[in-house]
């Protein structure tokens, strides 16, 4: 009898055993592999681990994944933080009273392409986008937010995590060093004060959000009767990369037109018949202020960065 019970309950233990590696059980572990692959980006053999870890739960796989390599990124962000890190990209998004414009960096142009990277400067963008909106103090025709690596990575994103947080999480996946290098945080505060941004090259269909190696946001006034010209001046200020706007009655235009760095003076990039003051006299616009972004234009090594500042206080263009 014994022997029996023995013989019928190896045979049960053989078709369980047998259901669980059978061909149905084995596609659906492989596909959700592939399925956690596909989400996470990570290796086959570190999404295999975690399925296994976690019974095949792919959400308890995934949060394993994210925690391993946030935990591996820190540790890597500390390991390759001398490496340079020249790379990247320039993303802005704006509106018509706030803009913001972020640079991130990478060591390789390969991994700048990477659609991880656009997530994380996409993240980065927004978050600053939102604190242009609800964090910067009204004073002027409009305030300006200068942060530096450290101040952007204290930013957070949406979901609560910090942007640091996201970065090592980002490090972890891709092996190589990235820095979120500096970001402009802008509100107009009167009426009449417009914002306009620009990346370069430029993306196939216009919006609020681009990306680039380049970028400007700018602030002016124009009458309403005009077309609005603020994308044509920022593509200007890109192509050309004017030092300042210039004031007729204190600076003279350069004697070599290929050298002028006056805003004002220079030949305007869309039309050069035309010098920028011509446009903005033709066009009813005063520019109250612009910035511009080059990725990796200054050496790591000798980057000033912006002047440290709590990210409660603004810098104010009166």
């Amino acid at each position: 009898m014994k022997q029996k019970i023995k013989s019928y309950s190896k045979m049960i233990f053989q078709l369980v055993r047998s259901l669980h590696t059978g061909p149905i059980c084995r596609a659906a572990e492989s596909s959700l592999l592939a399925k956690l692959r596909k989400k996470t980006g990570y290796t086959i053999a570190n999404c295999k681990k975690a399925l296994e870890m976690h019974n095949n739960d792919s959400d308890k796989a995934e949060a394993w994944l994210n925690d391993q390599a946030q935990a591996m990124g820190w540790a890597k962000a500390t390991k390759l933080a001398g490496r340079s890190a020249f790379q990247g990209l320039v993303a802005v998004k704006f509106d018509k009273k706030h803009g913001a414009m972020v640079e991130l960096n990478c060591e390789t142009d390969f991994v700048a392409k990477n659609d991880k990277f656009h997530k994380m400067i996409e993240d980065a963008t927004l978050a600053c986008f939102k604190f242009a909106h609800t964090n910067m103090q009204s004073k002027g025709p409009i305030t300006k937010m200068e942060l530096d690596s450290e101040q952007l990575g204290n930013l957070a994103a949406e979901g609560g995590k910090k942007l640091s947080e996201i970065l090592a999480l980002f490090i972890g996946s891709v092996g190589e060093n990235a820095v979120l290098r500096r970001a402009e945080c802008w509100k107009a505060n009167n009426d009449d004060v417009k914002i306009a941004g620009y990346t370069h090259p430029a993306p196939t269909a216009a919006g609020e959000y681009s990306a680039g190696k380049y970028g400007a946001l700018l602030a002016y006034k124009q009458a309403n009767d005009c077309e609005d010209i603020g994308k044509q001046l920022c593509q200007h200020i890109v192509g050309c990369a004017p030092k300042k706007i210039g004031n007729k009655e204190k600076d003279k235009p350069a004697k070599n037109i290929d050298d002028e760095t006056c805003l004002i003076f220079q030949e305007y990039l869309l039309d050069p018949s035309y010098t920028i003051e011509e446009i903005m006299q033709q066009n009813k616009v005063e520019v109250i202020d612009y910035v511009r972004f080059s990725c990796g234009e200054v050496a790591e090594a000798a980057m000033p960065g912006v002047e440290k500042q709590p990210l409660d206080t603004v810098q104010t263009v009166q």
